[in-house]
Order: C-alpha cells, then sequence, then structure tokens
C-alpha cells in the first residue's frame, strides 16, 4: 500500500455494480468501499450467493474492499433496546456471513441518533442516564465483528447523532472501552450536526480515527454553519489541512469519498461530475504523499 489511496462509496461511481467497477479502475481507485447497489441491493439484502458473485468481480477487476459500509444502528435511541436488538444485533449474523465472502478490513457501524442532543450538552451524559444499555449493545457488536476478523469502526453521522461534540467522541470511546473499535471520522457529517471541523477537532480525535470519511460543503457567509453542497475544492472547512495531517501522520491509509449532501443544493452550482472531480482534487493535491 503507499502512504495514501483514495476510493469512494461503490454507487458514487455508477449505479451499476459491475460499470462501478470498471470506473474504479480507470480512475486509479484500488480500493472499494461497498454499501449499495451492489447488483441493485444494501450490504445487509445481499444473498450468500450475491455476495460470492461481488467478491468473483471485484477479484477479476483486481481490487479490495476497504469497508462494509453497513447501517448497523442508524436508528434513534429513543426507539429502545428492545428496537436495537431485533433490527440490528438480530442482522448481524447475516452481515458478519456476508462479510466472511467479501474479506472487508473495515466493518461499519453507525453512531446512532439522540434526539434530545443538545448543542455545548453531554451527550454521552444524557446516554449514561437515559440509556445506559447502549453501550452494552454497542460492545456487543463490536465483539462479535472482531471475532469475526475485521476492525470494527463507528462513523458519526449527520442530524441528531450523539457524536457531534468532539469532547463526546472521546468520552463514548472511553466508555465503550474496546481496544478492537476504531472511529470512521466523516468531517462533514460532524459539521452537519453543528460542530464546525478545525484542525484541533482532528487533534484531539487523531488517536481514535482509522478511517477518513470527505465531501464538500460551503457556509452562507454570516456563521460557520453548513449552508451549501460543494465540490471539496470550493469547500469552505479547512480540507488540505486536515487531510495533509491525516496523511502525514498514517492514520488512515484510505481516504473514502462520500457524496456532498448535508448542505442544500446551492442555485447556479456546477454539480457536474462531481465524486470525479472530487477525486481527481485529491490526486493532484496530494500527489506528493503517493509513491
Amino acid at each position: 500500500m503507499t502512504d495514501v489511496d483514495f476510493t469512494m462509496l461503490n454507487s458514487m461511481a455508477d449505479a451499476d455494480f459491475d460499470a462501478a467497477l470498471e470506473r474504479h479502475r480507470e480512475w486509479g481507485i484500488r480500493w472499494v468501499d461497498l454499501r449499495d447497489q451492489i447488483y441493485g441491493k444494501r450490504i445487509a439484502d445481499l444473498t450468500i450467493e450475491e455476495a460470492i458473485r461481488a467478491r468473483a468481480a471485484i477479484d477479476e477487476a483486481g481490487l479490495e474492499v476497504v469497508c462494509l459500509s453497513t447501517g448497523v444502528f442508524f436508528e434513534d435511541v429513543a426507539n429502545g433496546e428492545e428496537a436495537f436488538r431485533r433490527d440490528h444485533l438480530g442482522r448481524l449474523d447475516h452481515l458478519l456471513e456476508i462479510s466472511a465472502v467479501l474479506r472487508p478490513r473495515f466493518f461499519r457501524l453507525i453512531a446512532a441518533q439522540l434526539p434530545e442532543r443538545e448543542q455545548g450538552r453531554s451527550a454521552v451524559a444524557i446516554l449514561k442516564e437515559r440509556y445506559p444499555w447502549v453501550v452494552e449493545v454497542y460492545r456487543e457488536a463490536i465483539d462479535r465483528v472482531a471475532a469475526s476478523g475485521a476492525t470494527p469502526t463507528i462513523e458519526n453521522e449527520a442530524f441528531s447523532c450523539f457524536l457531534s461534540e468532539t469532547r463526546d467522541f472521546v468520552d463514548f470511546f472511553a466508555w465503550l472501552d474496546r481496544p478492537s473499535v476504531t472511529l470512521t471520522w466523516d468531517v462533514n457529517n460532524q459539521w452537519a450536526t453543528g460542530v464546525f471541523p478545525t484542525i484541533d477537532d482532528y487533534e484531539a480525535l487523531r488517536p481514535l480515527i482509522s478511517y477518513y470519511h470527505l465531501k464538500g460543503g460551503q457556509t452562507n457567509g454570516g456563521s460557520d454553519a453548513l449552508a451549501w453542497n460543494s465540490a471539496l475544492e470550493d469547500s469552505d472547512f479547512a480540507v488540505e489541512e486536515i487531510t495533509r495531517r491525516v496523511i502525514d501522520d498514517g492514520v488512515s491509509p484510505v481516504i473514502c469519498l462520500n457524496p456532498s449532501q448535508h448542505g442544500r443544493p446551492k442555485p447556479g452550482y456546477d454539480y457536474a461530475d462531481l465524486a470525479l472531480r472530487d477525486l481527481r482534487y485529491l490526486q493532484s493535491t496530494f500527489s506528493r504523499s503517493i509513491r
């Protein structure tokens, strides 16, 4: 592996899975992050036979799987422990069978939604007070994924995700007390929860990060709030400064593009071929980091 490789969610390259793999090759991408549009299905809906077919196509294309981007735990914690165990832990056996076929480096879990989260208040304190079962549910999933041979990783989501304030990331991982689990830091998702991303946030999270997600965004000029979708090169957070630190520190040998989607479409903005434009921007900007 080089110092850094860039990838994207598989369906960003093409909605047709085989065509997406071919575009990965054409665009110089060696790793695939699997989430959806895998022969028309999301990861959790694949049969074992379809997973075998997908793995064969990946092998034929000469690619490897960096992450299985599952939606496990993308739910409001207010729905309760029973729903989490039924709807998410209940699907793990099948997902781990799929994972055994597709052989990803990382197996993604989602940091859940916390409707009561308030800006400036500890989300972890709220979880401990009102939803103490959350940590045990996550520990069970983490342990089962780690036992399968994949690295469990938790990604911060947008909206009312309980991972918003940087301190909450640190506190939640300490509460988990699971050295096997890592953080997938989606910098724009954190911004979408109301926290403008800075190099100081990266420094605080660096010991946790193993996988880094990028997508563009702009403010409206009057505050740090995320307002518009944009290309990475037009973004209003420190894309190059943070990303260069991620690369120089070696915390995420593969960096994954996501669709720019948490702001609003900006009137008159050119959104054509945004995934490829973002990829080429990263490849050209950080080419000195690639041998």
